[in-house]
This record gives C-alpha cells, sequence and structure tokens, in this order.
C-alpha cells in the first residue's frame, strides 16, 4: 500500500500563530480565552486571534473572503514552506486542496444582516462567494495554485479529521501527489454564539477536559494544515519525513443528533487501527476529542475502554483546554499538536485539570506535558450528529 507522509505544518491559532509558538503555549497550558468581542458585557468568554500578523504577506483582504478563508490561506502558506514547497509545485494539476469547515462565513453572515436590517443597505455582491462553506478550499487553491481535486468536507467537529483522512484515502488511490489538508473555522459571530449559549454547554471558568471540576466547552477559531504526500513522491523531492499519516476510521452513530454513542465513537477508532494495520496496545498516546462537557468525555473514555476490553489505555490528553473548541479546525490543531508531539518526544498536558473524575479513570496528563518517546499516536474526532472520525500518526524514525 501506498505510504503517506507529514511534510509540512501549519497553524494559525489564539494561542499561536505558528508551531512554535503554538506548541510552547500547549506545553505552558497558556490559553487565552477573554470575553468575546462580537458580545462585550455577557461574560461569554471565547478564545480569538487577535494577533494579525499572520496577516503579514497575504494577497487577498477580509473584504475578498471571510475571515475563516484568511486562517486557512495564512497556515497553508506556512506549512507549504515548511515542506519546501512555498516556490511552487512541479505539477499544480497533482496538488489537492481538502479542507474541514464546520459552518462557512458566519462573521460575514452576521455583518450583512446587520446591514441588512439595521442600516437597511443591500449586501454587496461578494456576500455569497464569502459565506459558502466551500470558499477556503477554493482561496487556498487559488493562492497556491494547487489544480487538482480541491474541496470541504463539513461535519461539524469532525470535519477536519474527515477531510485528512479522505486526503489519505485520495493520496493511496493515486489520485494526487501532494494534498493540502486540514480544517479553518470562524464561528465566533454574535449569532452564532448566541446559538451555541443556548445549549447550555458553554463554560463560564475555564475548560477541564477529563476532570472533575469540568463544567463545559469554549469556542475558539483559526485553521491547522498538514501537508500531506506520498512518501515516494516525497523522497524523490529529497524529503525524509519523520511521521506517517498511517490510518484513518470513521463511523455514524445513527442515533441522537447531540448525544455521543460510544458505540460509534469504538467502531471508528477500531476502523483507524485497522486501516493502519495496527492494535489498541500499539498506541502510545491518545489526543483525545475531550471537550470539557459532562457527557462527551465521559462517552469518550467508556470507548476508549472498550476498544481496550480491560487493558490499560495509553496516557492520553486534551489540547482543548488551551486552544478551545474550534469546531471543523479542531481535528486539523489535534493533528498539529500530535505529530509536534511524535517529533518532539513530548505529550502535551491537560491544562486546568483539577481534580480525577471516577467516570474518567484514564492516564490523563494532567497540567505538565510528559516526555516520553510516541511511536505511534490516535488523535480522535467526534461529531454533533454522531459523525466520528479518528487518525493514527506513525513515527518513521
Amino acid at each position: 500500500m501506498t505510504r503517506v507522509v507529514v511534510s509540512g505544518l501549519g497553524i494559525v491559532s489564539p494561542v499561536g500563530c505558528n508551531v512554535d509558538t503554538f506548541w510552547r503555549s500547549l506545553l505552558a497550558g497558556s490559553a487565552a480565552f477573554a470575553e468575546a468581542s462580537a458580545l462585550p458585557g455577557r461574560g461569554l468568554c471565547v478564545a480569538e486571534v487577535r494577533d494579525s500578523d499572520f496577516m503579514a504577506g497575504l494577497t487577498v483582504s477580509a473584504s475578498m473572503c471571510d475571515r475563516n478563508a484568511l486562517f486557512a490561506i495564512a497556515a497553508a502558506r506556512q506549512a507549504l514552506v515548511a515542506a519546501g514547497l512555498g516556490e511552487g509545485f512541479p505539477r499544480p494539476d497533482r496538488v489537492g486542496v481538502i479542507l474541514g469547515n464546520a459552518a462557512g462565513g458566519q462573521c460575514t453572515v452576521d455583518e450583512q444582516y446587520s446591514r441588512l436590517h439595521l442600516l437597511k443597505k443591500r449586501p454587496p455582491p461578494m456576500t455569497v462567494p464569502k459565506v459558502m462553506v466551500s470558499s477556503s478550499a477554493s482561496w487556498v487553491s487559488m493562492t497556491t495554485g494547487a489544480a487538482g481535486p480541491s474541496f470541504v468536507t463539513s461535519s461539524a467537529c469532525a470535519s477536519a479529521n474527515h477531510a485528512i483522512g479522505v486526503a489519505i484515502q485520495m493520496l493511496r488511490a493515486g489520485a494526487a501527489d501532494i494534498i493540502i489538508a486540514g480544517g479553518t473555522e470562524a464561528p465566533l459571530s454574535a449569532g452564532t454564539l448566541l446559538a451555541w449559549d443556548a445549549m447550555k454547554i458553554m463554560s463560564r471558568t475555564a475548560c477541564r477536559p477529563f476532570a472533575a471540576g469540568r463544567n463545559g466547552l469554549m469556542l475558539s477559531e483559526g485553521a491547522g494544515i498538514v501537508v500531506l504526500e506520498t512518501q515516494e513522491h516525497a523522497r524523490k523531492r529529497g524529503v525524509h519525513a519523520s511521521v506517517e499519516a498511517a490510518g484513518f476510521g470513521f463511523s455514524a452513530d445513527a442515533g441522537d443528533l447531540v448525544s455521543p454513542d460510544a458505540g460509534g465513537m469504538e467502531r471508528a477508532m477500531a476502523l483507524c487501527l485497522a486501516d493502519a494495520g495496527l492494535g489498541p496496545g500499539d498506541l502510545a498516546y491518545v489526543n483525545a476529542h475531550g471537550t470539557g462537557t459532562r457527557a462527551n468525555d465521559r462517552t469518550e473514555v467508556l470507548a476508549l475502554n472498550h476498544l481496550f476490553a480491560g487493558t490499560p489505555l495509553p496516557p492520553l490528553s486534551s489540547t482543548k483546554a488551551v486552544t478551545g473548541h474550534s469546531l471543523g479546525a479542531a481535528g486539523a490543531f489535534e493533528a498539529v499538536a500530535t505529530v509536534l508531539a511524535m517529533q518532539r518526544s513530548m505529550a502535551p498536558p491537560t491544562a486546568n485539570f483539577d481534580a480525577i473524575d471516577p467516570e474518567c479513570d484514564i492516564d490523563c496528563i494532567a497540567n505538565v506535558g510528559r516526555s516520553m518517546p510516541i511511536a505511534v499516536a490516535m488523535s480522535n474526532s467526534f461529531a454533533f450528529g454522531g459523525l466520528n472520525a479518528a487518525l493514527i500518526f506513525k513515527s518513521l524514525r
């Protein structure tokens, strides 16, 4: 089977707009939650990308595309430079773009409804292209010259994992040599935040995945990109990647729209292991979905315990305690974090961990990163609607 490797990483996040800053924030447990700019005075805290330096050098502006597309363009540029592809591609028709995005141009939607109802003005002509969910992949394609298979996957919080997984499958099938994969999201508009707050699952204090004191998730924004490439193609360019994108598994609960199901989660993880030709005992680390809600974390632990059938679970952490939950970009944030953990032999911690929850009896890497070799790691994304996707990365060292 054709092997797929990770040849470049890029990130635009509330805790760092480059890979090194992002990584230092994860290890330090340095989050960036503050009151939402779109809803002042309501006490609703989110993690926003406040550093505009990521825009430096971009050839497009906010008048042309939504914030989620700007994030994707900037993160893709970083990843391509890291992959040694910053000057273009030998065969643009063999380079694809597959991105996860849950909700499209939510900031643009809010802006234009305000314009329509408050100012009584018609929306400008670029409104539809800015709002459409597929725009981020289009903009990355246009700004990089990637002319191969390009599209967006939209499956709520599993969008980025589905995008990366489909990219792995397409590379194995020979549909492309390189795919710019990942996810992007800019959901911190007033309307979107009010809708999420109505669900009563957002924390007003801190995101504490798997901890006894957890009381909800906290939303964020940004983009994460992994440049995936067939190993043969990478070697021909003189690139000897250190991490393989080795497995992808996905499933549907076929149950409830918002209540998670351990069986669906377990199937996705089992299929992912089978795709990689591995067993549960091969896993050295799990980057969990770990949103910080009571139901999600408990159900994910139950699914892992079923998968491991009574044998000890590997060390586990959730980086959402630092990054927040970026919805369609979440899996991309976590894929970048997982690859960095493998490359740097250090598992990032679950920040804000106050005490063990008896219902989440796991080896949670709490508050301080753990120095450890990571030969095989899994990264999970489990979405509303019962859409589950897991990825496995394998060290090539």
